[in-house]
């Protein structure tokens, strides 16, 4: 008798257990499917956010604000596709009574920011009556001013670095390396000049004379683009153009800068419009995704590897 109580009480247990468990397993995936669920709608709010279009703003007249921070390049928030359409949304729209380019940049490509440029200008051409205003807060540099030579007027911090008007072509030379380590170096060419200031060759000095005349050109085409931007207002120093950088302060005396003001002085003072609106092109989050994993690997390794390209930093 006592056995088959025993066994009763055991088989009892042994279902309260499982019944016990099997609640703890679906209390387990009701959590998941809740946590699944929140992120699934966390990532809608956040693409609906990103794809948001100016046409959502408020009716009353605004200055418009566009980011170029980082690096300038084709894969970045400071790329020329990305910074074009937000200008072209920010121009566009009836209420904006000026435009406000804030820049954060160490330069960059000097292909896209020539586009940014041109665009600019060209925009400006067909919205003759709003204004648009470059604002440097920490760092307008190289290829950074030369977008913001295309602005009415550049204003900056006192503290703000400035400058950098030159062109550089950066590489690396692992001709004593691989000596020393006994590495011999075999490159099969069709064309003389295709293994184009090889990192594992000696220099090339006609290579190099070329290399320099491309550089040439493109400083002076930086050049040219900051003459026709400030005009009269530039004082032509023998350094201005040579790369140095200055601060926010001196940039004003040397006339590469208007005056000092943030965004908010120059949107409240200089537009007369103190509503401010964001009309800057954010990346969503499949593109941070495959760029930061991807792309950005994949130009660390041809950097290793290879020359650079021209720089405007």
């Amino acid at each position: 008798m006592a056995d088959e109580t025993n066994w009763e009480r055991g088989l009892i247990e042994k279902l309260a257990g499982a019944a016990l468990n099997e609640q703890r397993r679906a209390r387990r995936w009701g959590i998941f499917f809740k946590l699944l669920g929140f992120a699934y709608l966390t990532t809608l709010i956040l693409l609906v956010l990103d794809w948001r279009g100016p046409e959502t703003l408020g009716a009353g007249k605004h200055t418009a604000l566009v980011d170029v921070v980082g690096v300038i390049d084709a894969r970045g928030d400071a790329s020329a596709d990305r910074v074009t359409e937000s200008l072209q949304n920010a121009f566009k729209n009836k209420n904006t009574k000026g435009v406000i380019l804030r820049i954060n940049s160490p330069g960059g490509s000097p292909v896209q920011a020539g586009i940014i440029y041109d665009e600019i200008r060209r925009l400006r051409g067909i919205y003759p009556n709003i204004p648009m205003y470059a604002v440097v807060e920490d760092i307008c540099a190289s290829g950074g001013y030369y977008i913001a030579a295309a602005a009415d007027k550049i204003y900056v911090d006192k503290a703000s670095i400035v400058g950098s008007i030159g062109v550089i072509m950066d590489g690396w030379g692992f001709t004593g390396t691989m000596e020393k380590l006994g590495v011999e170096r075999r490159a099969l060419v069709s064309g003389e000049n295709k293994a184009f200031l090889d990192p594992f060759s000696p220099v090339d000095e006609k290579q190099k004379r070329h290399a320099q005349s491309m550089l040439d050109d493109i400083h002076k085409q930086f050049i040219d683009v900051v003459k026709k931007g400030r005009g009269k207002r530039l004082k032509e120093t023998p350094d201005i153009f040579s790369g140095l950088l200055w601060t926010g302060d001196r940039s004003v005396e040397l006339g590469l800068a208007d005056g000092l003001g943030s965004v908010d002085y120059v949107a409240r003072e200089v537009i007369k419009a103190e509503d401010i609106f964001d009309f800057t092109k954010k990346q969503d989050i499949t593109e941070r995704f495959a760029k930061r994993f991807g792309a950005a690997l994949a130009g660390g390794v041809a950097k290793v590897l290879g020359q650079g390209q021209p720089n405007l930093r």
